[in-house]
């Protein structure tokens, strides 16, 4: 009996995503580089299944059915360079190899287009939902070789979460690299909500006092509200936890933050398209602080804060903040889908911005049922240039933004950090200002650099240059960018 599927590398993400792919119906093949994890696993949680071990990677191609399907659940970067180059020549024409690793999409874009110069078919995809998603059905991200997606298709969709009404959380997103960069997205809308959650929890644990089990109530009552969500929902679950003695074992947890760098390549991304991406690149940079520990002791020493109490009435508070953390969150991903229609349009991908909603809204870490809203928002109008230009959107933000504002002007006063709150707040009050400062900084570029400007009574595209200190002569610079 020869393997519907090859997977190679049974770490905790693959492990899972193999009993997935069997408890399904698939007959799968697996390998891992250190052979002893093949024998534990085929011996172990495999055993009796339809899951055959192999001990090398020309065994796992021999117990493959053509045309082969092998995906590699290795650690991104030089790893899966060597790994496709030694998988290559134990391939056949139209076999398919799939990345189902968080690799940078520019290396999705160059190994598409090396794998298929070996006249192999490449699908680099993103997957979500950690250990339990990948068991029980996560939401996946592929993009790659167009002509791959029909062979691959049955198995995604059989494995991957499903919504309400059934529809898969998986759907082919584009060329090359569109899929991983679509998960990088997901992965940098993620720290943004991870931050703004983080924020509130600090403005009650510190602003209003509050203890691990009157939190785990709130966030509890929240997971009832628009803001129903799986980061909410783990959130209420974490401040009920209790350690061995008792106490919230939250409190006992350090405060510095790891990061795995899709965070940082959202931002660098932005930073390419000149998309303001702020939300998510200040959710970035907390963690960053975060890991500035020892300094940060010796700062606090330096500057005490006086007082972070918030004198307010408490209940009114709690509900101004949870509107904060619901227009916030909708700026990030505002952001966040301006970011991928500037990157479509780069890289010349034709992105569903729905569909995307839509495998987002369930097996992701970001699942919530927000989401369902923007798929309806880009069905309704698929050239939407920002969620804030949909009506629902639109008016959800005006009804909240009292709220916002008093949350961010009273953490401000009593230094308690809220940089996703306030960058997202600023965010919003640019984006609606229809005469920005710029004007004066162009003509500080113009002055040093004789980088020209626009002007309001000429045509846009006409460009002008003063010669400001009476001195300078009437050359200007050839680049002008905006």
């Amino acid at each position: 009996m020869k393997a519907d599927i090859g997977l190679i590398g049974l770490a905790v993400m693959g492990e899972n995503l193999v009993m997935n792919m069997e408890s399904k119906g698939f007959t799968v093949a697996v390998y891992n580089r250190t052979t002893s994890k093949v024998q534990n696993f085929v011996e172990g949680r495999a055993k009796g299944k339809n899951i055959i071990g192999t001990y090398s990677l020309e065994e796992l191609v021999a117990n493959l059915k053509k045309p082969r399907r092998v995906m590699m659940m290795v650690k991104a970067g030089a790893a899966v360079d060597a790994l496709i180059d030694t998988l290559i020549p134990l391939l056949e024409e139209g076999d398919i190899l799939i990345d189902g690793g968080n690799s940078h999409f520019p290396d999705t874009i160059r190994r598409t287009q090396y794998v298929e110069s070996k006249g192999l078919l490449y699908v680099g995809t993103g997957v979500s939902g950690g250990e339990e998603g990948a068991l029980k059905g996560p939401s996946m991200m592929p993009g790659g070789s167009p002509a791959a997606w029909p062979h691959v298709k049955d198995v995604f969709q059989a494995i991957c979460a499903k919504v309400e009404d059934g529809s898969p959380c998986c759907e082919w997103v584009g060329e090359n690299g569109a899929g991983h960069f679509v998960k990088m997205v997901h992965n940098g809308i993620e720290y943004g909500d991870m931050q703004l959650i983080c924020e509130a929890y600090q403005l009650m644990r510190d602003g209003l006092g509050m203890t691990a089990d009157e939190m785990h109530e709130v966030f509890k009552a929240w997971n009832e509200t628009e803001l129903d969500s799986y980061l909410i929902e783990i959130t209420r679950d974490i401040l009920a936890y209790k350690d061995t003695d008792g106490e919230p074992i939250v409190n006992k947890i350090l405060d510095t933050a790891g990061q795995k760098g899709t965070g940082k390549w959202t931002g660098i991304a932005a930073l390419d398209e000149g998309v303001p991406l702020t939300l998510i690149g200040e959710a970035v940079f907390a963690r960053c602080l975060s890991a500035m520990k020892a300094e940060r002791v010796e700062a606090a020493k330096v500057f005490p804060k006086a007082d972070t109490k918030i004198d307010c009435d408490r209940a009114a508070f709690i509900e101004d903040i949870r509107k904060a953390l619901y227009a916030s969150k909708i700026i990030s991903y505002a952001q966040g889908y301006t970011l991928m229609r500037a990157a479509a349009k780069t890289y010349g991908w034709n992105l569903n911005y729905g569909g995307i909603a839509l495998m987002w809204r369930g097996g992701c870490i970001i699942r919530s049922v927000f989401l369902g809203k923007i798929k309806e928002a880009y069905d309704k109008d698929p050239e939407l240039q920002n969620l804030l230009l949909d009506p629902y959107f639109g008016e959800t933000v005006k009804g909240l933004v009292p709220a916002w504002r008093n949350v961010v002007a009273e953490a401000v006063k009593h230094g308690i950090p809220m940089p996703a709150f306030s960058s997202a707040l600023s965010y919003f009050d640019g984006y609606t200002t229809e005469k920005l400062p710029q004007n004066l900084l162009q003509a500080q570029r113009d002055y040093f650099g004789a980088h020209t400007y626009e002007r309001l009574d000429a045509p846009r595209g006409e460009f002008f240059h003063t010669n400001w200190t009476g001195h300078g002569g009437s050359t200007s610079a050839s680049t002008y960018t905006a």
